[in-house]
């Protein structure tokens, strides 16, 4: 009787879950690619992650981020305060906040006695200059060809040398009222003084009206010239490391329909305010704008390239 061999592993095989090995390669791929998506999202995470810092620190050293304040100012050299030299009374004016003049025009006449008496002085010292003059020409003459005493030569030269003094500063203080000796020697004794404009610009602050009376020193009026306002911006000593001259601004101005407009800082304070610890900082401002008005807020930033 022959026995019959049957391969028990060659069954075993056979009987064995026919999905467990496509299950467990299917698996392996699956882990492949959660692990590459994880991958994947950790290295967009860490790119948001650089731009967001990269975005902070772009803010931080760009000076756009960092604002002044400030106000627009008349330059010393464009904004005057008529004054006068010798007191008096408000003859006539028309003069009204607001108004243009251009410069050497009349803004108003005083009058007082004492300007007649300061022309009359010139008038009567220059004639008798003129004779003096003459005389000690004279008295010279003869002294050097031993005609008359020196003491009379030098009698004529003390005469002749004082009244010039008188005549010139006589002049001296004409000029200061700006009245000319040359007109006034044609025309002879002007009974008011005119008040002129020293520069051209607008009038500001006008404190004239007839009968007025005013005392040497005393403010009349403001002339502005706005044509080359400035920008003064308050910074701080924090800032000093962000400020140089020569960088480019720009600004709002309150009230102005958010136009911007550009400037270039041209001076930097060298005092520190002991009060709120400031610096001024002058800024000049390239596009000009009938609008300004000396005293206007404004808020700037200082742009870099």
């Amino acid at each position: 009787m022959k026995k019959i061999l049957i391969p028990v592993a060659v069954l075993l095989c056979a009987c064995s879950n026919p999905g467990t090995t496509p299950t467990a390669a299917a698996t392996q791929p699956a882990a492949a690619d959660s692990t590459a998506t994880e991958v994947a999202e950790t290295s967009e995470t860490s790119e948001t992650s650089d731009q967001e810092i990269d975005a902070a620190s772009g803010a931080t050293s760009v000076p756009n981020e960092t604002s002044f304040n400030g106000i627009l100012v008349i330059p010393p050299q464009h904004h005057a305060t008529v004054t006068l030299t010798m007191g008096g009374s408000i003859r006539s004016t028309s003069l009204l906040a607001g108004a243009h003049v251009k410069r050497g025009s009349v803004l108003a006449t005083l009058e007082n006695p004492e300007f007649i008496a300061l022309q009359q002085s010139y008038l009567d010292s220059h004639a008798q200059n003129e004779y003096l003059r003459t005389e000690f020409l004279r008295q010279q003459t003869l002294s050097r060809e031993e005609a008359s005493s020196q003491k009379r030569f030098q009698q004529s030269k003390a005469e002749y040398l004082s009244m010039r003094s008188r005549m010139d500063a006589a002049a001296a203080q004409l000029a200061l009222l700006g009245i000319d000796t040359a007109r006034l020697l044609q025309e002879g004794i002007v009974p008011f003084l005119e008040i002129k404009a020293p520069i051209s610009g607008y009038a500001a602050d006008v404190k004239m009206n007839i009968g007025r009376h005013f005392s040497a020193g005393e403010p009349l009026c403001e002339i502005v010239d706005k044509s080359d306002m400035m920008l003064q911006l308050t910074a701080y000593e924090k800032d000093l490391a962000h400020l140089k001259v020569g960088d480019r601004v720009e600004f709002r101005v309150n009230g102005m329909d958010r136009r911007s407009f550009h400037g270039t800082v041209t001076m930097i304070g060298q005092q520190v305010n002991s009060e709120n610890r400031s610096i001024e900082v002058y800024v000049r401002i390239a596009e000009q704008d009938p609008q300004f008005r000396p005293g206007m807020y404004a808020t700037a930033r200082i742009l870099r390239k």
